[in-house]
């Protein structure tokens, strides 16, 4: 498996939260349960994408701006986060938050599966590839 395969394979899991929550109405445990696993896995990506991906993208002069930039919708993913935090779950504007929260991971997944993951790929060689995803799936599986 290499570093793509890796943070692929996360991605999905977050797109299935994202569906299943975004589809789940009012202060129940169903929407409870799926916030608090959602929240979990977007933490631990996030976490483990910024050590084993993205840092060591950033000396690179061709990607260091896409590295910075990735790190920067991690932070106003955990600001949405923030704000479903403080929101009652059984209003309307939990919803709302929530669909704008499914709306920016969807975005920032498409930018990196698209774009950001092409032009890394000429940064790293397989052998790089394949150790960052052992890394990856290391911290994913010890924090998990």
């Amino acid at each position: 498996m290499n570093i793509y395969e890796a943070i692929r394979k996360d991605h999905d899991i977050q797109r299935n939260l994202l569906d299943k929550l975004v589809d789940t109405s009012g202060d129940t445990k169903t929407r409870q349960d799926l916030f608090k696993e959602l929240r979990k896995e977007l933490t631990l990506h996030a976490n483990a994408e910024e050590r084993h991906f993205y840092k060591p993208l950033i000396p690179t002069d061709m990607m260091q701006e896409h590295a910075r930039h990735g790190i920067a919708e991690h932070h106003e993913i955990d600001e949405l986060i923030e704000q479903l935090e403080k929101t009652e779950m059984d209003s309307s504007a939990w919803l709302k938050v929530a669909k704008d929260l499914k709306h920016k991971v969807e975005h920032h997944l498409e930018d990196e599966e698209h774009s950001f993951f092409q032009l890394s790929g000429k940064v790293f060689n397989d052998k790089e590839k394949t150790a960052l995803a052992t890394k990856y799936n290391a911290y994913m599986d010890e924090h998990r």
